[in-house]
């Protein structure tokens, strides 16, 4: 997308189409980005419309054809909390343009300077998403092929970044489309050894621009630099890459392993799925080899990965998972706190992330739970209000972290999501009942 600028007041429309017009966003050599209104729907949109000159350029206006095409081609198609979505395209006589997902914010290309770095673990956090964003988009048959940080928009509220979209998906090469695509697209700083020799393309490609761009946003400088095209090109095939440590205070040798691994020239040589860079960057903040800084709260990528983790949540795809991350509220409690208590009235259920719990009755245990159990849902579950008491007392005997839902926060879930927690839930209660099963036909075992 393209980078923010100021518009003159009468050079800006008042519709583009059914979309009123609120500001210009930015603007880009072929198309400019304008933040509109989408009435219909009752929300701001991001349109982004072909300049009319760029489409009649007689050199390379069916480039820019094909580009618009491939792009309008993924209308409603990707659906991921990191990737910006596509609502709607026009491919009218008058005038040709994208009405998209308003990210608002920036893009990380301001958090390349040396003087605007991001944190150690806010990169790594950035480099987790868009890997498993980019994994998606891989599953859907899709090569991004440019990759930069002009491309990657920065969410922010209260002047802090707190999340990442991939967008731009013009140059996309589409592993399924039976027409001629068009071939080596991209960004030199950002572009893999094959991109830049016309060569086969897959996943590790986008894997060597997005390691790329995490270079660029650790030490910022480009992992390859040049005084031309032609050093750029030269440094890319066959030049070394400096350790990003040595341009950085504080990065581990594990930062520089993983960063450099991406950037190996043959694409054998760089991780072998996106699953594999995604986990080998979650590892860093796992395994505390980037500082947390004022980061102390914990991370989207490890309470992607504690769920993903559970039993509970083995059915869900990781889009489902980051619902989860986003929508559920996350507690923590001490030893001897009492989550639930007999008799009171409860409408939220738990899932144990970490830890455990103990549950009673009249002062005795009868049952301990751990991570991946359930705790509330049949109160939860229970038709009418009169069943909603709690029968037990349940208290934490380690240190607690729980994954809490409401009716209300459950329903803002998706219904592919809620689906998901319908045959979770349907899962355990066939498991209890066939334990009970088994107590009541065998109860010489129960001692």
């Amino acid at each position: 997308m393209p980078e923010v600028s100021a518009a003159s007041p009468e050079s800006l429309p008042t519709r583009i189409g059914e979309y009123r017009v609120l500001r210009k966003l930015g603007e880009g050599a072929t198309s400019e980005v304008f933040l509109c209104r989408d009435e219909f729907h009752d929300r701001d949109v991001a349109v982004k419309r072909v300049r009319e000159s760029a489409v009649r350029d007689p050199v390379d206006g069916r480039y820019y054809s094909r580009f618009f095409a491939a792009e309008a081609a993924l209308v409603g198609r990707l659906q991921h909390p990191h990737v910006v979505q596509i609502f709607d395209a026009v491919d009218g006589p008058a005038e040709q343009y994208l009405v998209m997902e308003h990210v608002p914010g920036s893009t990380l290309r301001r958090y390349c300077r040396a003087d605007q770095l991001l944190p150690l673990e806010l990169i790594v956090e950035i480099g987790f998403k868009c890997a498993m964003a980019l994994g998606y988009v891989f599953r859907q048959g899709l090569i991004h092929r440019d990759i930069k940080p002009a491309n990657l928009l920065a969410v922010e509220s209260g002047g802090h970044l707190t999340d990442v979209k991939v967008s731009d998906f013009g140059s996309a090469l589409n592993l399924g489309a039976d027409i001629t695509q068009v071939h080596r697209v991209g960004s030199l700083t950002y572009m893999s050894p094959e991109q830049l020799d016309g060569a086969a393309l897959n996943a590790q490609s986008d894997m060597y621009a997005l390691g790329a761009v995490l270079y660029h946003l650790v030490t910022g400088h480009p992992p390859v630099e040049g005084e031309s095209q032609a050093a750029m090109i030269q440094g890319i095939l066959y030049g070394s890459v400096v350790p990003p440590s040595q341009r950085r205070q504080g990065v581990e040798p594990a930062v520089d392993e993983v960063i450099l691994r991406t950037l190996q020239k043959q694409p054998a040589d760089r991780y072998d799925s996106w699953d594999s860079f995604a986990n080998a960057l979650a590892a860093l903040i796992t395994n505390r080899q980037v500082p947390r800084g004022n980061l102390q709260a914990v991370l989207d990528s490890e309470r992607f990965n504690l769920l993903r983790g559970l039993d509970f949540f083995s059915r869900f795809d990781d889009v489902e998972l980051w619902e989860v991350v986003h929508q559920a509220r996350w507690q923590r409690f001490p030893i001897g706190h009492k989550l639930m208590r007999r008799g009171e009235k409860g409408r939220d259920f738990h899932i144990i992330a970490q830890g455990e719990v103990a549950v009673r009755r009249d002062g005795q245990t009868f049952e301990t739970l751990d991570a991946g159990a359930l705790v509330g849902e049949m109160a939860y579950l229970a038709p009418s209000r009169e069943l909603r008491t709690r029968t037990a007392d349940v208290e934490a005997t380690d240190p607690l972290t729980t994954v809490s839902f409401t009716p209300e926060t459950l329903g803002q879930l998706s219904l592919a999501c809620r689906q998901r927690f319908s045959e979770a839930f349907i899962s355990v209660l066939v498991r209890r009942l066939h334990a009970a099963h088994e107590a009541l036909s065998h109860p010489q075992r129960i001692l």
